[in-house]
């Protein structure tokens, strides 16, 4: 039985956006220096020459980002795009497609700001557009080239939008699925152990009882709890007590079948659930997660422990509800407690 271990989410902001920044420095730097060799071989040394100056922006703005200066490297790229598309729509005309470039910011706008800022950047982003567009139906072009030179230059142009946006496509589809399934193991599992938190195994028991009742198979409940925990963390500290509770949840994991449950029900307090298993089984089960902690090397750096469960077994019966078994786990829990610890004990209404 694997379990699985909870990525908390970083705290610096948002790294995903500042890696997708990072790419599409790396990307518009190889499309500058494609955009050289092109417009040489056009005959337009300004637009060329342009192209070589974006490159070390570019450059620039992945070492800012690469060091955590974020913003100042936003402002680079800004306005190398701003220019760019500016003084290349300017001297060959619209129909080179430079403007296309500015329409990539509008997902950046909305992933790396907040929600009023965007939309005003948005909306600033969207009047400088409509004011290029406008300017050059009064403005022919200062650097004219032919059309079928115009033709390769807007082809180039949309080709690398298209594949770019593809890529932010990508990366954004990729970032939400990323954060969906943290979101779903921090909504399942306990941060600490990794194994499944009591909301969500308190579900898995209910689902497993509803199938028992179509399916007529047996199923039992383990209620287990670490021995003279509260001294573990007084004595050692609260450090020491989560790294026990993190290797008691690996022994327990690597101890039960793939089809069990397991969860950290509170405290030092874990709930497995038997699917399948009768009280014979599930007693041999206890007994031998019993063992398995009792002989397992509790050593951690200079320091070894002697770490014990004791155990409370008990089994479903047909009508009753899920708070009525876990309780009747606890009453043998209890008693395995009083009796001296270290030990199993069925409760009495299985038992008999």
């Amino acid at each position: 039985m694997d379990i699985i271990r909870t990525e908390v989410p970083p705290r610096n902001g948002r790294p995903q956006f500042w890696q997708l920044a990072r790419r599409c420095c790396q990307l518009a730097a190889s499309v500058d220096v494609g955009l050289f060799f092109l417009f040489h071989i056009l005959g337009s040394p300004v637009l060329a020459w342009i192209n070589v100056v974006s490159v070390p922006l570019y450059l620039f703005a992945y070492h800012l980002l690469s060091t955590r200066r974020g913003r100042p490297a936003i402002v680079i790229i800004w306005f190398e795009v701003i220019i760019h598309a500016f003084l290349g729509t300017l001297l060959i005309g619209w129909d080179s497609g430079f403007h296309y470039f500015l329409l990539m910011f509008i997902p950046a706008l909305f992933a790396g700001m907040r929600g009023r800022n965007a939309w005003i950047a948005a909306i600033i982003l969207w009047s400088f557009y409509v004011g290029l567009y406008a300017l050059m139906w009064f403005v022919e072009p200062l650097q004219p080239i032919s059309s079928g030179a115009l033709l390769g230059v807007f082809l180039f142009n949309v080709t690398v939008v298209f594949f770019m946006f593809s890529y932010l496509s990508l990366f954004y589809v990729a970032t939400v699925s990323r954060s969906q399934r943290a979101l779903r193991r921090l909504a399942t599992t306990d941060v600490l152990t990794g194994l499944f938190n009591r909301g969500h195994m308190s579900d898995l028991a209910e689902n497993e009882i509803a199938r028992l009742a179509r399916s007529g198979e047996q199923l039992s409940f383990l209620l287990l709890d670490i021995d003279h925990f509260k001294q573990f963390n007084d004595r050692y500290g609260h450090d020491t007590g989560d790294r026990i509770l993190e290797r008691l949840s690996t022994v327990l994991a690597q101890t039960l079948r793939e089809q069990d449950f397991i969860g950290r029900w509170g405290g030092e307090e874990f709930l497995v659930v038997l699917t399948d298993t009768g009280n014979e089984q599930a007693l041999l089960t206890a007994e031998r997660i019993r063992c398995t902690a009792e002989t397992h090397s509790w050593v951690f750096g200079e320091l070894e422990l002697s770490v014990t469960v004791s155990v409370g077994v008990t089994q479903y019966c047909v009508g009753e509800d899920l708070s009525a078994v876990v309780a009747r786990a606890d009453t043998a829990l209890y008693e395995a407690k009083r009796l001296g610890r270290n030990r199993v004990e069925v409760d009495p209404l299985v038992a008999h």
